[in-house]
């Protein structure tokens, strides 16, 4: 059975940073697909784009597979006092939903470099070549893994804005200590945050 941490107002420091670090890749992921992919771009600049985006991609599934195994291996953190279990129950699926999604984006990517006929490299920010995965080459298995990668994106772009408002909501609303102890604070009194005290 999973011990609790002594300090139910916070995370550790490796798993707030591994919570941002995965949140501002995934982002910034998506709004770089969005730009790269408009039909008015320079293609040199396109490619270069697209470069960026695969390097990036790998290292948020880097950092996700990271993160995936702390959190199996971490000590978990006290459960907000005053949510009903059905709340406790959507936030441990959400958690674990965006893990998912945080591994099966960059995941699907890798799909489409490795499935795709062109066999265009994968150069890592520039420094080496990412090698494809061992898979059969196709237009049409380049195109159903682009479809999904597309899919899952928005999905997680979806889910993203949903737990970004439950916080901000816990947080204006509800005055728990739910997002602080997202943001590393150690010494908070839960019960003052609830009352609407001074956290600054």
């Amino acid at each position: 059975m999973r011990r609790y941490a002594d300090d139910p107002a916070s995370y550790d420091c490796l798993t707030i940073t591994l919570h941002w670090l995965v949140a501002l890749l995934i982002l910034g992921l998506i709004a770089l697909g969005f730009v790269m992919t408009r039909s008015s771009i320079d293609p040199a600049l396109q490619f270069s784009l697209f470069q960026w985006h695969k390097s990036f991609g790998m290292l948020a599934l880097l950092v996700s597979l990271i993160r995936f195994v702390h959190s199996l291996l971490r000590v978990r953190v006290t459960p907000i006092t005053g949510m009903s279990f059905p709340e406790h129950l959507a936030a441990r699926a959400m958690h674990h939903l965006l893990q998912l999604l945080a591994l099966m984006v960059p995941f699907a990517g890798w799909m489409i470099a490795s499935v795709s006929t062109l066999e265009i490299p994968t150069f890592a920010f520039d420094l080496f070549v990412v090698p494809h995965l061992p898979v059969p080459k196709s237009d049409a298995a380049e195109a159903w893994w682009t479809t999904a990668h597309a899919v899952l994106a928005y999905l997680t772009l979806a889910l993203v804005a949903l737990h970004s408002s439950a916080a901000l909501y816990h947080h204006y609303r509800r005055r728990d200590a739910v997002l602080i102890r997202m943001l590393g604070a150690r010494a908070i009194d839960a019960t003052r945050v609830r009352q609407g005290g001074d956290v600054s």
